[in-house]
């Protein structure tokens, strides 16, 4: 018996893959019997070197400007639905699950052929082109949030997380956090984490946010992603600057944080699950404009402030606001962890084993 999960492209669907790899594990699930299948991104390094089988497809999706290259996808999509077809059926795969994004339709549409079993997990309010279409042959649909526009059937169970988020602790976590990334504890903290898409924005308002500080003391950490502002940026002698590329240990960049300016992806699931107050910047890109949508569900719930892109220049002073109200800062704690769902991937992953 064989499970598997499609999930490909961005952390945002990525990661939440790997949860639950980690929750069928931890089932006593063996490696070798959970397959990934993704493309040549992200994934085609994160599952290989967790340990996971993975089959790597040829995917892509469609372009919204005039191109030829529109002409050949549905080549690419009957090629990568033979190859996962192929793969279910040599493996015994009893059922597959679809993240989202390019690799779901032909991984849908693969299990259609084989006649297995198909779950889909949707990691954002609005759903993606790829979900709502698959979502049509799907056993069971699973949603991040409590309505889901373009879902119909789904079931609320929240965004899976990793296990070291799900059971997340940061007064135990926090002293070898600030020591991990060369903190203090005198001073509050403000995580910058960009994600796969949208970084630079992020990046250009840190590094403004720390030339022209004029506040009290603050550190900032900052997740870079491929998108450096660079080393030459004179910082306010009021911040004390910390900048990583990424962080293997997320754990620990949320326990050192004391607030986090972040893209509004599905992502947000581990703001909620670890209790972490958050300025939202939402991406203007996506097929049904979901980070607006999330974004706006933790903003309601107050466990967040949303920051429309267009008006980036105001993070500043939201941010000397928040930072230096601890009131402030843990209401929204609490308002983040009463609307989390850290037990998602633990729920999906049993819902597999179930249909198995």
């Amino acid at each position: 018996m064989t499970l598997a999960i499609a999930a490909a492209g961005t952390g945002g669907h990525v990661f939440p893959g790997l949860a639950v790899g980690e929750a069928l594990l931890s089932r006593g699930v063996p490696k070798e019997s959970i397959l990934f299948v993704g493309g040549d991104r992200i994934e085609a390094e994160i599952y290989p070197n967790a340990g996971f089988p993975f089959l790597r497809v040829e995917i892509r999706g469609f372009q919204r400007s005039l191109t030829t290259r529109n002409l050949t996808l549905p080549r690419v999509i009957l090629r990568a639905r033979d190859a996962i077809a192929s793969s279910i059926q040599e493996r015994a795969v009893s059922v597959i699950l679809g993240m989202g994004g390019y690799v779901t339709i032909p991984a849908a549409l693969a299990a259609r052929r084989a006649g297995t079993a198909l779950f889909i997990a949707e990691q954002n309010a609005g759903a993606g082109l790829a979900n709502r279409v698959a979502s049509r042959w799907a056993s069971r649909v699973f949603t991040s949030f409590p309505h889901t526009q373009g879902l119909e059937r789904g079931e609320w169970v929240g965004n899976p997380v990793r296990q070291a988020l799900a059971g997340f602790d940061r007064a135990r976590l926090r002293p070898a956090a600030l020591h991990h990334f060369g903190l203090d504890a005198t001073g509050p903290v403000l995580g910058v984490i960009g994600g796969s898409l949208g970084a630079g924005v992020l990046n250009d308002a840190t590094a403004s946010l720390v030339r022209g500080w004029s506040g009290g003391h603050i550190q900032v950490l900052h997740l870079t992603g491929s998108s450096v502002p660079g080393e030459s940026i004179d910082a306010s002698p009021e911040i004390s600057w910390v900048q990583r590329r990424f962080e293997e240990r997320i754990e620990l960049f949320y326990a050192a944080s004391d607030l986090v300016l972040a893209r509004a992806g599905g992502g947000v699931a581990e703001l909620t699950a670890t209790g972490t107050p958050s300025i939202l910047v939402p991406g203007e890109f996506g097929s049904s404009g979901h980070q607006s949508a999330n974004a706006a569900f933790l903003g309601d719930n107050r466990a967040a402030l949303v920051l429309p892109q267009d008006r980036i220049a105001e993070l500043p002073g939201m941010v000397e606001d928040l930072l230096f109200s601890s009131d402030r800062l843990q209401e929204m704690r609490a308002n983040a962890l009463d609307i989390a769902k850290p037990g998602a991937a633990a729920t999906i992953a049993d819902a597999m084993l179930e249909q198995s």
